[in-house]
């Protein structure tokens, strides 16, 4: 796991960059066998003649060379989707207090500790939390109290919980009730 400037936290990816790097490895080496014995006086490869052979005849609208033109294209887009975004979405970056530490939360552990704080408070019977990166779906039901009244101090508990965890960017809040028996 390795950070970027903006404290984001960006996953290695270790299992794309082996496979192309075999793949690459595999094709530079049976391309540098193959121009090796060419140059030895012996023929080429028989897949290198007919791939050439192909590719000088075939027009560059046959479906064939548009499928492969696309799968590589897929390929190459794909590689570079992984290089430039980070990979470790669910880690929630927290502040950085000292410089050398660096500390994240995950997304789970982010819900479960509003999840218990919001159980917390008086008259609500049930919460269901979920938690993106920029923002937390909190709802609750209420079995005894006044809707406004479970409202105002689940969202001051929950507040104050999301600035406890002390997060790079506090996500902004989401919150419902709702009384036990009626349908949400």
């Amino acid at each position: 796991m390795s950070t970027r400037d903006n404290g984001r936290f960006w996953s290695v990816r270790r299992v794309p960059a082996v496979l192309v790097g075999l793949v690459v490895l595999g094709g530079a080496g049976l391309l540098l066998y193959d121009v090796a014995a060419v140059h030895a006086g012996r023929p080429g490869m028989a897949w290198r003649r007919v791939l050439s052979d192909e590719l000088a005849t075939r027009p560059l609208d046959d479906t064939y060379v548009r499928v492969g033109a696309a799968v590589a294209a897929a390929l190459g887009l794909w590689l570079l989707v992984l290089a430039l975004t980070p990979g470790l979405r669910t880690i929630l970056p927290m502040r950085r207090d000292s410089v050398p530490v660096r500390a994240g939360l995950d997304r789970n552990a982010v819900a479960l500790v509003l999840r218990d704080r919001a159980l917390a408070v008086s008259g609500v019977q049930s919460v269901r939390v979920r938690t993106r990166r920029r923002t937390v779906a909190v709802r609750a039901v209420s079995h005894f109290r006044e809707l406004d009244e479970v409202h105002d101090d689940l969202r001051g508990a929950l507040d104050q919980a999301i600035a406890d965890l002390g997060l790079q960017r506090p996500p902004s809040l989401s919150l419902h009730v709702a009384h036990a028996g009626k349908r949400r």
